[in-house]
């Protein structure tokens, strides 16, 4: 009788133990897509792209599709009287700059997928720099 009583007991346990287990949190979304390359055309292939196209020119797949088509980033010294705002380019790239004119903003914010913790360290501006550091590399003379 006395290891009925055990094995009841252990098996309640096992039940309560399984019922009040916490399975790990899954990944946020965004937490998944982070690469772990630095370097700017990296950073550009794997984020930007797709939109811009890999030339930077504006024709990525994705495009076709958007309301407002992606500005070729090629041109964007051009636009600003020859002088590339990099400033300007970083703002825009973490979301600190959105222009209200614009309406809705279908370009991610990057800043805060770029901003996740890793190895101790936010990377986020490192990457947003090396990301303007990239696009000023392409600027069309």
């Amino acid at each position: 009788m006395n290891i009925k009583i055990g094995f009841g007991l252990l098996g309640m346990a096992l039940v309560f133990m399984l019922s009040t287990a916490q399975t790990p949190p899954s990944p946020r979304p965004e937490e998944t897509h982070l690469i772990s390359s630095l370097a700017g055309s990296d950073l550009y292939q794997a984020y930007c792209a797709v939109c811009h196209g890999k030339s930077a020119k504006g024709d990525g797949p994705m495009a076709r599709v958007l309301k407002v088509p992606p500005p070729d980033l090629t041109h964007i010294a051009m636009r600003n009287g020859g002088r590339f705002p990099r400033q300007r380019v970083e703002q825009v790239l973490s979301g600190e700059d959105v222009e209200p004119g614009h309406g809705t903003r279908e370009m991610p914010l990057w800043g805060p997928i770029f901003s996740q913790i890793a190895w101790d360290q936010d990377l986020g501006r490192v990457r947003i720099d090396n990301v303007a550091k990239y696009l000023e590399q392409l600027q069309t003379k």
